[in-house]
């Protein structure tokens, strides 16, 4: 009998390592001395700036992870949706991208095909080029982008600019991975999977060209160390955050699910991560763990003026996602982050 190849065994960002796992191994590289090098693996940025003029510089990322999803074309619309976000979450504009593939040799190669088809199609619609990329056998699907773009060096979006008195706009709704992970055993409905596709296959292209137009403080997009982890680099010890729950948009059918413990590991290590530095007043367990929830291909997380913020949201809306301001900067204090039922 030939062996079974299962094409989604559980993947997106939920297959990343935890940040404190990584934190460790990148606090041991040694930094390079680069003048140009704007922005580097020690700012805990979403993407590395590199100064090639005074007036241009280049931004680079790169993302890949195994199927979250059935459908391969959908896959490969989602895992290139988020790869090109970190070009957005730093301000840029995406010119150019190279596949990375993993991919088993007993697999039908159609499901390659459509894998690709997807990713192209998302790459054309940022504007960019696909314009080669590499591949190797593996005993597991993986598939995602290495992305550049370009920015001026004096409009970059750097996640740890925010300042009290900020407002917090989360530009989509959180509980993806919760959703994800109901789907794969059978207990999601085709309405929440249809919301947390929709989500994850749309470009934060957009969401980045509106809050352009305003002054941003600190950015970042929300990923596999989910909402609070995210945020918490964001602070960078320098202020804190308090955030209104009642306000974060989020699927719905995620309460239910967690009720029924469809939860991530990746989500426990996140609350493992970050939990000592969170207060939850009047908070359910539900919304705790949708706050911990890994995203893939999550919104952006954008610290800006209060009267900017709300004039940025409404435009935001306009794009069919929930979204809105869900907290605010503050002053240093300990815990860091408090949440308020």
């Amino acid at each position: 009998m030939a062996e079974e190849i299962v094409f989604c065994k559980g993947g997106g960002c939920t297959a990343k390592l935890g940040p404190a796992a990584l934190g460790s191994v990148l606090s041991k590289l040694p930094k390079f001395e680069d003048p140009n090098l704007l922005v580097g693996f020690d700012h805990s940025d979403d993407a590395a700036v590199y100064k090639l003029t005074d007036e241009l510089a280049m931004v680079q990322t790169l993302d890949f992870f195994p199927p979250m999803v059935e459908d391969p074309y959908l896959f490969g619309k989602i895992a290139a949706a988020n790869a090109l976000s970190d070009i957005y979450a730093m301000g840029g504009d995406v010119k150019t991208a190279l596949n990375i593939v993993c991919f088993p040799e007993k697999m039908d190669l159609n499901i390659l095909g459509k894998i690709l088809q997807g990713g192209s199609e998302k790459v054309r619609e940022a504007g960019g080029v696909l314009a080669g990329g590499h591949s190797i056998a593996d005993a597991d699907v993986k598939y995602g982008l290495s992305v550049t773009g370009t920015i001026h060096p004096d409009k970059i979006f750097e996640n740890n600019g925010a300042l009290p008195g900020d407002c917090l706009i989360l530009t989509k709704p959180l509980g993806v991975g919760i959703v994800c992970t109901a789907a794969r055993v059978g207990g999601a409905t085709e309405g929440a999977l249809k919301k947390a596709t929709d989500s994850m296959e749309t470009l934060n292209k957009y969401a980045s060209e509106i809050v352009r137009k305003y002054r941003v403080h600190g950015c970042t997009d929300v990923t596999g160390f989910g909402l609070l982890a995210h945020l918490q680099e964001m602070l960078d010890d320098k202020v804190s955050a308090v955030i209104e729950a009642s306000q974060v948009p989020y699927i719905k059918e995620c309460e239910e699910y967690v009720e029924e413990f469809y939860i991530t590991a990746a989500g426990q290590r996140n609350r493992n991560h970050v939990g000592e530095q969170v207060v939850f007043e009047n908070c359910s367990f539900a919304m705790e763990e949708i706050l911990f929830d890994p995203q893939t291909s999550g919104g952006l997380l954008v610290s800006m003026p209060v009267e900017d913020g709300r004039k940025a949201v409404d435009e935001l809306k306009e794009l069919g996602l929930p979204c809105g301001i869900i907290g605010r900067i503050v002053e240093r204090k300990e815990p860091f982050i408090t949440v308020k039922g």
